[in-house]
C-alpha cells in the first residue's frame, strides 16, 4: 500500500512538473513579445524623456525634467490638448448618442435589417487613408458634394477643412461616420444578449417602450457603454492618420492640432526627441487617469445595477 502511495505521489509530481513546463513554453512568446514590443519601448522612451537626444545632434546628455517643463510651458501643447478634449467630447456623445440610436433600429424587425447592419459596419473597414481622401473630395468648398447640397437646400456653402471655425468639426464628423459601425455592431450584440423574458415580462406589467429602454436595456447595456466609452477615449487621444492626411499642416491657424500630431510635430518635423518622448509620457498619463476614472466609474454603475 505504501509502494502505490509513493508511486502516485511521484506521478502526481512529474505530471505537476510537466504542466508547468508546459505552462513555460507557451507562456514564453507571448512575454517576449511584450517585453521587445512593449516594456522596451517605453524604457526607451522613459530614458529620451530625460535626455536631450536630437535628430541633428549626437548629444545624449541627461537634463532632468527640462523636456517636461519646455512643454507644458508650451502654448502649442495646451492648444493641442484643448482640441484633444474638444475632439475626445464632442466624438463620445454623437458617436455614443448615434451608435445606440440605430443598435436599436436595427434590433427591431425591420425591412432590409441585414443589409442596413452590414452598410453601416462597411466604413470602418475600408482603409482610413483611403477614405480620408475621398473626404477630402467631399469637403472640397467648390465642387464638393456637401457642399452643392447646402445649396440645394438653400444654405450657405462652408469652407470645411479650410476654416478654422470648421476644420476641427470636419474631422470630427469624419471620424464619427468612419468607427460608428464598430459601436453599433457592440451596442448590437448587448441588446440581443438581453433574455427577451425581461422585456416580456415588463410589457405583460404594462410598461412602456420608454420605460423598458431605461429600466431594462439601458442598465443591462452598462458593461457595453462603459466599453464604448473606454475604448472611444484612448482612440481619440490616439487619433493622428485623418487629421494629418485632411490637414497636413494642423488645419488654418492650427486648428486641428491634437496630442499626437504635436508628438509627431516635436519628434520627427522638429527633431526633438526628447521633447516629444516626454509629450507622450504626458499623453500616456492623461489616458491613464481618464480610463481609471471612466472604469472606477463604470464599475460603480454596474455594481449598482
Amino acid at each position: 500500500m505504501n509502494v502505490s502511495l509513493s508511486k502516485n505521489r511521484t506521478s502526481t509530481h512529474i505530471l505537476a512538473r510537466d504542466q508547468k513546463r508546459a505552462a513555460v513554453v507557451m507562456v514564453a512568446p507571448l512575454l517576449i513579445t511584450l517585453i521587445i514590443l512593449f516594456l522596451l519601448p517605453l524604457a526607451l522612451v522613459v530614458v529620451m524623456s530625460f535626455t536631450n537626444w536630437s535628430m541633428t545632434t549626437p548629444a545624449r546628455n541627461f537634463v532632468g525634467f527640462r523636456n517636461f517643463l519646455f512643454v507644458l510651458n508650451d502654448d502649442r501643447f495646451w492648444k493641442a490638448l484643448g482640441n484633444t478634449i474638444f475632439y475626445t467630447v464632442l466624438k463620445l456623445v454623437s458617436d455614443t448618442t448615434l451608435a445606440l440610436g440605430i443598435a436599436l433600429l436595427l434590433d427591431r424587425k425591420i425591412p432590409f435589417r441585414q443589409f442596413f447592419r452590414i452598410a453601416h459596419f462597411a466604413p470602418v473597414v475600408v482603409p482610413i487613408t483611403a477614405s480620408s481622401l475621398i473626404w477630402l473630395w467631399f469637403y472640397d468648398p467648390g465642387i464638393g458634394p456637401l457642399n452643392q447640397l447646402l445649396k440645394m437646400l438653400g444654405l450657405p456653402a462652408l469652407q470645411w477643412l479650410y476654416s478654422e471655425k470648421t476644420a476641427l468639426l470636419s474631422v470630427i464628423l469624419f471620424s464619427v461616420w468612419k468607427g460608428l459601425g464598430y459601436n453599433i455592431i457592440l451596442f448590437l450584440a448587448g441588446l440581443q444578449s438581453i433574455p427577451e423574458s425581461y422585456i416580456e415580462a415588463a410589457r405583460i406589467d404594462g410598461a412602456s417602450e420608454k420605460q423598458i429602454f431605461f429600466r431594462i436595456k439601458l442598465p443591462l447595456l452598462s458593461p457595453v457603454t462603459s466599453f464604448v466609452i473606454m475604448m472611444s477615449i484612448i482612440n481619440c487621444f490616439k487619433v493622428f492618420t485623418e487629421v494629418d492626411v485632411m490637414t497636413p499642416n494642423h488645419g488654418p491657424l492650427e486648428s486641428t492640432l491634437l496630442m499626437v500630431s504635436y508628438i509627431y510635430d516635436q519628434s520627427f518635423t522638429r527633431g526633438k526627441m526628447g521633447r516629444g518622448a516626454a509629450s507622450a509620457l504626458i499623453l500616456f498619463v492623461i489616458i491613464f487617469v481618464f480610463t481609471m476614472l471612466q472604469r472606477a466609474f463604470g464599475r460603480k454603475n454596474i455594481s449598482y445595477d
